[in-house]
């Protein structure tokens, strides 16, 4: 690579030359992550309008705006866009790009160019994804699980879904891959395993599942695809095929993929739990192990997807046990990072605010997740709207809030600047009054036997849509009004050092903020653990050279 090249296309964070060639053809880490998130953003408020749409239309009993047709294309729209394009990559594309090679002390990841070209694969999935709205007879009304055989028989258009969720899968493996030889072989010296930040060990843990759990689901697809084109019956039973069959396939990664989402985002929460309270984490080895632990298990546990369709008793009675079985290691998280608070000089920041609003949301979709993982309870509660909620709460009240306390946390690193901490605040309270709101009357209306997926519904269950459509409404607003100070943030906001949360990991040891070009001024010898505080101040400090001071 000659110089010039290096120095035109590998500008840092906001350089005064960049042009828009320039982005498009970095391989520079942290501009791949934030190009990530400018794509992953746009189609969430898209599927966010979609899903407000939804809304609108179960706000009373019967037709109000959109036909049955229009709604399952619609539900199906906004699960693939919020699975495919935004949750499952979201934190790694986005953050494992920007952070997690700053929090190693690398230079960038192992392979830079097939960083660069798993975004553009992304992108390629992602415009698949998009144009059967307007090719054939319009987009999948399948729901995002493809579920046989109605997937290979519908008229809409299956096909240009199955193969967008293919090419984001490949584009998964990819970045797994490429992390998982970034933090074997680029970490700086000294730097352990076991003197990892917790962030970089839910990046870890994740890019296991991307490598080994995605190709099962691609496999799936590619079947599927070969069943709709070529008439094999593999799952269509009219063909001799096996439509369970199908669904054993698709959980088999998807479920696996529920824990590829919500590993880093705990990894998130390990960050800034014990920077806010200014304590070192309380449990880092067992925070650490248990993510590994949670990644292992999680790919014995599919068969809970599938207590009504057939299953043998004994096979009933493993599952249930072994999805109460993976609820401990996240159980040993909770504990150790309230235990991390605990005396502590708890600091109530805005992402503090997120983290502790996800404690709440979370522990919600977490034990209501218990709950129909008991047998028994599963077979009622079976595609109600009890499920949605549950769902909701853990990936939405999960993941994404944990994916906005990110955003707050890393702001003043990738900015330099700093947003309105009382707007930022009340932003906060929009979305987790909004978002409870919206979803907690589902666990009502499902229990008491509300189906998921309709468009039409008896006149007891009208009052839950309406508390829910205004619960929508409110979390909305709190979402636009959060990015607008996201924004305002970034361009008007004041600059701030580099270090203003008196974090003690080493991307928080950059010379400048934005971090330039190849991180760290001299890669540091890591001799310490990541979280060490005496009196409510980091133990450890850098010079501009990266040499340690005591």
């Amino acid at each position: 690579m000659s110089k010039t090249y290096f120095d035109e296309t590998h500008c840092a964070i906001g350089h005064p030359k960049s042009t828009f060639m320039q982005w498009m053809l970095t391989v520079d880490h942290k501009r791949i992550g934030l190009m990530y998130a400018a794509v992953m953003f746009t189609f969430f408020f898209i599927a966010v309008a979609t899903a407000f749409v939804m809304r609108l239309e179960l706000f009373a009993p019967g037709q109000q705006f959109i036909d049955g047709d229009t709604f399952n294309q619609a539900f199906t729209l906004h699960g693939v866009i919020m699975i495919f394009l935004f949750i499952v990559p979201g934190i790694p594309a986005i953050f494992g790009n920007i952070v997690m090679p700053l929090m190693i002390g690398a230079k960038d990841v192992s392979f830079p160019r097939l960083n660069w070209f798993t975004f553009w694969l992304y992108i390629l999935g992602c415009i698949i994804a998009v144009s059967s709205l307007w090719v054939g007879n319009g987009f999948a009304d399948t729901g995002w699980t493809f579920y046989a055989p109605y997937s290979l028989n519908t008229g809409t258009n299956v096909i240009f879904t199955l193969v967008a969720a293919f090419v984001l899968g490949m584009a998964s493996i990819l970045t797994g891959l490429n992390f998982l030889v970034t933090i074997h072989r680029l970490r700086a010296p000294g730097m352990t395993f076991f003197k990892m930040p917790l962030f970089v060990w839910g990046i870890y843990a994740t890019a296991w599942i991307q490598l080994l759990a995605t190709p099962v689901v691609g496999i799936t697809l590619v079947l599927a695809i070969m069943e709709k084109y070529f008439g094999i019956g593999i799952f269509d039973p009219a063909k001799g095929g096996d439509p369970v069959l199908f669904e054993h396939l698709f959980w088999i990664y998807s479920h696996p993929a529920v824990y590829l989402m919500i590993l880093p985002a705990f990894g998130i929460m390990s960050e800034i739990i014990p920077a806010f309270s200014r304590r070192e984490i309380f449990g880092y080895r067992t925070i650490a192990l248990s993510s590994a632990s949670i990644a292992g298990i999680g790919y014995l546990v599919w068969g809970h997807h599938l207590y009504t369709s057939g299953m043998a008793d004994i096979a009933k009675t493993v599952f249930s046990f072994l999805t109460f079985f993976v609820a401990i290691p996240t159980g040993v998280k909770f504990y150790d990072w309230i235990a991390t608070m605990y005396k502590g000089k708890i600091v109530l920041a805005t992402p503090m605010l997120w983290a502790l609003g996800t404690i709440i949301t979370f522990a919600i979709g977490g034990l209501t997740g218990v709950t129909i993982a008991m047998i028994g309870v599963d077979i009622h509660l079976q595609d109600t709207y009890y499920t949605v909620a549950h769902f909701h709460y853990a990936m939405l009240g999960g993941v994404v809030f944990l994916l906005f306390a990110g955003m707050h946390y890393w702001f003043p690193l990738i900015t330099g600047k700093m947003y309105n901490e009382t707007k930022a605040k009340i932003a906060f309270y929009l979305n987790f009054v909004g978002f409870n709101l919206l979803w907690f009357p589902m666990f009502i209306a499902g229990y008491l036997g509300m189906p998921r997926r309709y468009f039409d519904y008896l006149p007891e269950f009208q009052i839950y849509h309406q508390i829910s459509f205004f619960g929508a409404v409110i979390f909305i607003t709190g979402l636009i009004y959060m990015f607008y100070v996201l924004i305002q943030g970034w361009r008007k906001g004041e600059k701030v050092g580099v270090n203003p949360w008196r974090a003690t990991t080493l991307e928080w040891h950059m010379p400048t903020s934005p971090p330039p070009l190849e991180n760290h001024s001299k890669v540091p010898y890591v001799d310490f653990d990541p979280y060490e505080y005496y009196h409510g101040e980091p133990v450890v400090k850098f010079d501009e050279n990266m040499r340690r001071i005591d």
